[in-house]
């Protein structure tokens, strides 16, 4: 559900990283390596915010590159300071998701925003919300119609112990028939979502 060929991003002089590739269906992968190795960087890539030097990324089956409008119908992107439209409301923030995917704010959506503490939040506007509040409302945005690759970026920041908790049952529960690719400095999350842990070395020798 997640492909990408041949990625490569410099900045000037500077080669943040080439010729990256891997391919997965199904599963929680743990992107991990040191901090600016470019992690940030490549998921803003494969999620359509960060263009691409060089390379191809495909999103359940869908080009990023001659079908952006598909792919990113069936992403749900976590970047790691969710601010959507500084006055939109959380609630209007998953509206908006849900009408791209063709359905409503149902009832799954709405209990996993309640397990997350979220309902009183919901209507609060974007700027109103403090930063694991925002994280809540996109991680919530999961639960809407038939997305089939989450990427989220350092998803425990701003979360408590309880919201870790949600976290790792609402990816563990996704990943068995969807693709999650995650980054984080905690390890233990990666054992608690039972996933595959890689690096850019792995990447570019092919996953």
């Amino acid at each position: 559900m997640l492909r990408f060929e041949n990625l490569s991003k410099r900045y000037g002089d500077h080669i943040l990283f080439e010729r990256l590739r891997y391919s997965t269906k199904t599963g929680c992968i743990a992107l991990s390596d040191e901090m600016g190795s470019g992690k940030s960087t490549l998921l803003g890539i494969l999620a359509g915010a960060i263009e691409a030097d060089e390379g191809e990324v495909w999103l359940g089956g869908h080009s990023l590159r001659s079908a952006p409008s598909k792919a990113k119908t069936v992403l749900t992107y976590v970047p790691e300071d969710c601010m959507a439209y500084p006055l939109q409301t959380g609630r209007a923030f998953l509206e908006s998701v849900a009408a791209a995917r063709d359905t409503a704010l149902d009832a799954d959506a709405l209990e996993l925003a309640d397990r997350f503490g979220l309902v009183p939040h919901l209507d609060k506007r974007f700027e109103q919300m403090s930063f694991g509040t925002r994280k809540k409302v996109f991680l919530t945005s999961a639960a809407l119609g038939e997305s089939s690759v989450l990427i989220a970026d350092e998803p425990l920041g701003g979360l408590d112990a309880a919201a870790r908790s949600v976290l790792i049952e609402l990816f563990t529960t996704l990943a068995k028939d969807r693709t999650v690719l995650f980054t984080s400095y905690d390890a233990a999350l990666a054992v608690a979502c039972n996933a595959t842990s890689v690096s850019f070395a792995d990447l570019a020798g092919g996953g």
